[in-house]
């Protein structure tokens, strides 16, 4: 068995998810802290990468020990795991679920869909608790704005190839992706939030997304151009790529036949 967590993050600090040589990644913090509570050389594998600056409330990752150790290798209850993490891992990661998935599960490879927020503040003025955790645009957005915005973005819902909102250079021959939704909305009185669900996601994907709806809003751009923009296929036709701190990994979904079931005690 191996051992899967649900992880919440503030990725300022990090050079993303994955061991990178330019920087500290969220995977050597998770690696270093969980081999130590546990007691034995765990290793950590991820359901994605996310960029440097990218934050996570529902990252998942799984657990097991890097030499064969049998079913019963993990000696701390899952539902307490967390608990005895605490005093190890740094203050800006945190476990918030786990519990215990077949040998032949990945949490990359068994995703069945992912939802990611971004979020960007649209008062006028800085707000030094928003540093870091969102875009500050300072563009003031009405109510009609962001309802263009939303119905801009329902024309990427469904199975496209979303090459155009794909970072230049990527290495990915295939961008064809289903997005099983897509809002835009008011989350509070200064932030606006785009949340978003497919089955996988493309690199910067998301980003650029958010950065062609927020150019949609802000220059009242005609819905259908964004239909030009999916069918074009190309990168230079998308809006700009927004900034990595108002990202958020929201959750991951993995088919039922798993019986992921977070506990935390």
């Amino acid at each position: 068995m191996k051992l899967l967590l649900r992880i919440a993050y503030n990725g300022k600090n990090y050079c993303g998810f994955q061991k990178q040589a330019n920087g500290l990644s969220i995977q050597e913090a998770l690696t270093e802290a969980l081999s130590g509570t546990i007691g034995i050389p765990c290793s950590v594998t991820g359901c994605s990468r996310t960029d440097a600056g990218v934050h996570a409330v529902g990252f998942c990752a799984a657990v097991e020990p890097k030499e064969p150790l049998g079913e019963n290798w993990l000696s701390i209850p899952p539902e307490k795991l967390h608990r005895a993490a605490r005093r190890v891992l740094p203050e800006d990661i945190a476990i918030t679920g786990a519990c215990m998935v077949p040998e032949d599960f990945h949490p990359r490879y068994s995703v069945t869909g992912k939802t990611y927020l971004y979020k960007f503040s649209d008062r006028p003025w800085h707000d030094p608790f928003c540093t870091d955790r969102v875009w500050e645009t300072y563009l003031p957005l009405t109510e009609e704005k962001i309802a263009h915005m939303h119905a801009a973005g329902q024309i990427l819902v469904g199975k496209h190839n979303f090459a155009s909102f794909m970072a230049a250079g990527s290495k990915i021959t295939d961008p064809t992706r289903t997005i099983t939704g897509l809002t835009v909305a008011r989350l509070d009185e200064n932030t606006v939030g785009l949340r978003v669900s497919a089955d996988g996601f493309l690199y910067n994907m998301v980003r650029i997304i958010t950065g062609t709806l927020w150019e949609f809003g802000k220059n009242n751009t005609p819905v259908p151009e964004m239909e030009k923009i999916l069918a074009g296929q190309n990168r230079n036709l998308a809006g700009k790529t927004a900034p990595a701190c108002g990202l958020y990994l929201e959750s991951v979904q993995y088919p039922e036949a798993y019986g992921v079931q977070w506990k935390c005690e």
